[in-house]
């Protein structure tokens, strides 16, 4: 059914459990899976930085991206599913954003994307990446907790 599984990975519990969810479709379907791993240069960005450091965050931002992106493909691998690993540096775009355009580029059938599940403040403050997800995908959203 689903072939081209698309799984945002941050690294945390919540999108390892989505990944063992894609593995397991994909090896049922005989699917291939896309890891991606988007980051968010704003989240950095205060402005003109005469000192470096801001290059030398995003060095370290990038370093640890690709971390997230070797565990998630060597877990992949251990589940015994075929999965390539892409890292998403869209500056401006939002994580709903990159992730559509990511998707759509590859080209997804299905993305799957874990989520925290919070409720009340906690998710007025820090948003629901699983929500932009789903309300910009070009494809089918599988949502996992």
């Amino acid at each position: 059914m689903f072939k081209r599984i698309f799984v945002p990975v941050d690294g945390s519990d919540t999108s390892l459990r989505s990944l063992d969810l894609a593995c397991r479709l994909a090896s049922e379907s005989g699917g291939e899976l896309r890891l991606a791993h988007v980051l968010d240069r704003g989240a950095y960005m205060t402005g003109y930085d005469v000192s470096g450091a801001s290059g030398a965050l995003f060095e370290a931002l990038q370093s640890s991206a690709q971390k997230i992106l070797a565990e998630a493909q060597a877990a992949a691998a251990a589940a015994g599913a075929q999965a390539d690993t892409v890292l998403v540096n869209e500056l401006g775009a939002s994580l709903g954003e990159a992730v559509a355009a990511a998707a759509t580029a590859w080209p997804a059938d299905l993305i799957v994307v874990g989520t925290h599940g919070r409720r009340g403040p906690s998710r007025l403050f820090l948003g629901s990446g699983a929500d932009q997800i789903v309300r910009l995908a070009p494809v089918p959203v599988l949502v996992t907790r």
